[in-house]
């Protein structure tokens, strides 16, 4: 008697397979084929019609913020460009009216010391001929003595020397004569 045909349920262990890889078995390569050709044409419709124009416009989106900032920041450089010149040109104006001002303050200080100059001298000129005059007075005055001095000594001397007077007259001509020499 034939014995029917039994499958073999033989216990396989966990981790040990009977055969090859699945995806390898030659007998599911067809099957295996269209559906990934199948995947492929939805992955493909699902980022054309979906992802790829979504990115698309981020990337647009980005290259258009990129270009507004650096025309912004373009805009803003000529701004600070403008502002620095504006700002050298006002600071080198305040230089020259500082300058300006300087310069017209020494002259009118020039122009005072020179007038207090002017008014010192003046005061110091009449001082000194006063003072030249004052000193002319006393040596006159010191000459007039001193003539009237050398006679009161002339005339001493002599008496002493010679035990008697001379004239008047005769001292006074000795001593202009010595004072003419």
């Amino acid at each position: 008697m034939a014995e029917p045909h039994t499958t073999s349920t033989e216990h396989v262990p966990a981790g040990e397979h009977k055969g090859a890889f699945p995806p390898f078995q030659s007998q599911t390569f067809a099957s295996q084929l269209v559906w990934l050709v199948i995947a492929f044409v939805l992955l493909y419709a699902l980022m054309a019609k979906w992802a790829l124009p979504r990115v698309g416009r981020i990337i647009e989106s980005r290259q258009k913020r990129i270009a507004d900032d650096l025309a912004d920041a373009e805009r803003l450089k000529v701004q600070s460009d403008e502002a620095v010149a504006a700002y050298e040109k006002a600071l080198a104006d305040a230089r020259a009216r500082a300058q300006a001002i300087a310069n017209e303050t020494r002259e009118q200080q020039q122009a005072a010391a020179d007038a207090t100059r002017k008014t010192l001298e003046g005061e110091l000129n009449v001082k000194l001929a006063e003072a030249e005059k004052s000193i002319a007075a006393t040596k006159q005055a010191a000459m007039a003595n001193v003539r009237a001095i050398a006679e009161d000594a002339a005339r001493a001397i002599i008496k002493r020397l010679i035990g008697s007077a001379p004239s008047d007259k005769a001292v006074a001509e000795a001593v202009a004569d010595v004072l003419k020499r």
